[in-house]
Order: structure tokens, then sequence, then C-alpha cells
């Protein structure tokens, strides 16, 4: 009796599909930050978690993006760590603001 190996919901999404939810969570973030209150660090915890699960699932769809399979990338469970470097590795940029630029003092974009 051969035994079928079951599919998780994910597996068969294209990494534009990840990428599109991704910003679909980012923009419940920001809507969710604005629901906070001063002085009550709880009201902010679905802000967090749904910017949480935002950067999860843009790294998820870089990797995939990048060619790693999407059972090597379930196997990382939620390990924001594991997912980084392996997006490092696949060419990632972080970009940081030069606090010596003025732009940056002031918090303008140029």
């Amino acid at each position: 009796m051969e035994i079928e190996e079951r599919k998780y919901p994910g597996e068969l999404a294209f990494p534009l599909q990840i990428h599109e939810l991704a910003e679909e969570y980012r923009k419940a973030a920001t809507l969710l930050l604005r629901l906070g209150r001063p002085g009550k660090p709880l009201t902010r915890a679905p802000f967090r978690l749904s910017a949480i699960h935002a950067i999860e699932l843009y790294l998820t769809a870089l990797l995939l993006h990048r060619g790693h399979s999407p059972n090597q990338i379930r196997k990382m469970q939620h390990d924001l760590s594991a997912r980084t470097e392996l997006a490092l590795e696949a060419r990632l940029r972080l970009r940081a603001p030069n606090i010596f630029t003025p732009s940056a003092r002031t918090g303008n974009i140029s």
C-alpha cells in the first residue's frame, strides 16, 4: 500500500502569490497600528503579529523565487532567523538609513 504525501496549503503557491499575501498582512498591520493605545502595550500586539507575519511571508516569497523548495521552507517553521540567513545568501540587501545625511536626520526622503 502506497502512502500519499499530504500537501500543506501553501505548497502550490507561487512566489508572487506569497508576496501579494505579505502585502495584505502589511496593510493589515498598518491599520492595526492605529488601534494601539498609549500606555497599553497589549493593544499593539495584533499589529506586531501581523507585521511579523508579513515579514515571514516576504522572506518566503524571496526564497521561493530564488529556488528554495516549499518543503525546505516549511521545515524552518516560523524561524525568522533561519529564513533571514537564507535570504541574505540569496542576495537580500537590507537598507539602513545613513545618519550622516540630512534626509535621515530630518526624516525627508530624497
